[in-house]
């Protein structure tokens, strides 16, 4: 079954774009224009990925995104023409999975999407546990749940690729350039303090007191290990 994507931009020449191009490798795709008639869109209908646009009338990308967060954890590329850093952080500050900046190049959208579709659908390796415990935290690779204390931790796409990361290498520390290099799966053209914003986020939610974390530690100088270690 084709993977549908939800293109969501004020601009129609840019949905027309990335429409044609998109088809044409064998996406099904649906469109919005503004931000009301995005969220109309995506919980009228079942879809795999969202390319969300962060200028958008009557509700913006930012408000849209958090909206589709509080009930799905589908992935979500920001479109953005601000170049600003703090613009492309606050966007995944809001739950988004990646970013892009306008005007981007239709090869690298196709580059973003087709790994980040991947990993969200790919079946677990046979010899891979499905299910991880640490202490009270549980982790299900087949299908990407988690919980803590027995409570349902909502991660996006990327927090969860973070996670499953870390635990399947436990004690072993990771660069920030190593996890985009692993996680993001291409040669990634943005800031390395995304990975911050992620690994901030997951801390967020799965350590009780991210001041004395249980889990993700970081190694100053260097990046970030998991321990299961008391």
């Amino acid at each position: 079954m084709a993977k549908r994507i939800l293109l969501v931009d004020d601009e129609p020449l840019i949905i027309k774009g990335l429409k044609y191009t998109l088809e044409q490798e064998g996406y099904e795709t649906l469109a919005a224009y503004d931000g009301e008639e995005a969220l109309e869109v995506f919980f009228a209908n079942t879809v795999d990925l969202v390319l969300l646009d962060v200028m958008l009338p009557k509700l913006d990308g930012i408000q849209v995104c958090q909206r589709i967060r509080e009930s799905s954890n589908v992935p979500i590329i920001m479109l953005t023409a601000k170049g600003e850093d703090m613009d492309k952080i606050l966007g995944l500050e809001y739950g988004a999975d990646d970013y892009m900046t306008k005007p981007f190049n239709i090869l690298e959208v196709k580059a973003r999407i087709k790994p980040i579709l991947r990993r969200a659908s790919q079946p677990v390796a046979a010899e891979k546990k499905k299910i991880i415990r640490v202490r009270d935290l549980e982790v299900n690779i087949v299908n990407r749940s988690v919980t803590l204390g027995g409570k349902e931790v909502r991660l996006t796409a990327k927090e969860f690729d973070l996670l499953q990361l870390f635990i399947n290498n436990r004690g072993k520390v990771f660069s920030r350039e190593a996890m985009l290099e692993t996680v993001w799966k291409y040669d990634y053209m943005g800031d390395a303090r995304t990975v911050d914003v992620h690994i901030r986020r997951l801390r967020e939610k799965i350590e009780r007191n991210t001041s004395q974390p249980e889990f993700i530690f970081t190694k100053w100088g260097v990046g970030y290990y998991f321990t299961d270690k008391d």
